[in-house]
């Protein structure tokens, strides 16, 4: 399996539609020169954006954590450019992009640095060959304090593996339960 370079990812994202929208090179700054947490096509890879929709994870119900019977009133919903997660707590987002994994293609995804150094932890699961969607993202605040993230801006990395030979059996094929998710997709058994 070899790393995809971004030569490679930019064909595929023109001409195959495997991200969409699909920006060709690093942003850092806005328009109005104002920094920004960059975003768009990296040398291996590709750094994904948050969109302004967010779930907060909230424990105003007492409610239990059961991934086999996750309860929706354990979040919050919040439009808006910035969301700030509480201490110790977590907040769902979802991708501005969204993808389309070739047959040949395995990702993983892995946190910016520069939310990472500041105690804010991204996990988001591999991209399966074929799947598609927007991707739900999950950023925990591991701090003591409230923390802060930037909606239309960098929040993670995608890294592109190509293997030598296409899957027997892909996400598609098997008729995954997060296939062409769009929006911010809660825990599915």
């Amino acid at each position: 399996m070899a790393i995809r370079e971004d030569e490679w990812i930019r064909k595929m994202s023109v001409e195959s539609k495997m991200i969409e929208p699909f920006v060709s090179s690093q942003v850092r700054c806005g328009e109005d020169g104002e920094k920004l947490v960059s975003y768009g096509l990296s040398s291996y890879g590709y750094d994904l954006r948050i969109a302004d929709e967010f779930k907060v994870f909230t424990n105003v119900y007492n409610s239990i954590v059961d991934p086999k019977n996750f309860n929706e009133d354990s979040f919050v919903d919040i439009q808006a450019k910035e969301c700030i997660i509480p201490p110790n707590s977590f907040a769902l987002a979802r991708s501005i992009e969204y993808f389309r994994i070739p047959r040949n293609i395995l990702t993983i995804c892995v946190g910016k640095s520069t939310y990472a150094r500041c105690g804010i932890i991204v996990n988001v699961t591999p991209f399966e060959p074929e799947w598609e969607g927007h991707v739900t993202i999950e950023i925990s605040n591991t701090t003591p304090l409230p923390a802060k993230v930037y909606a239309n801006e960098g929040i993670a990395q995608v890294i592109f593996f190509e293997a030598a030979q296409e899957c027997s059996l892909s996400y598609a094929d098997r008729n995954g339960k997060y296939q062409k998710q769009r929006g911010i997709t809660v825990p599915v058994v």
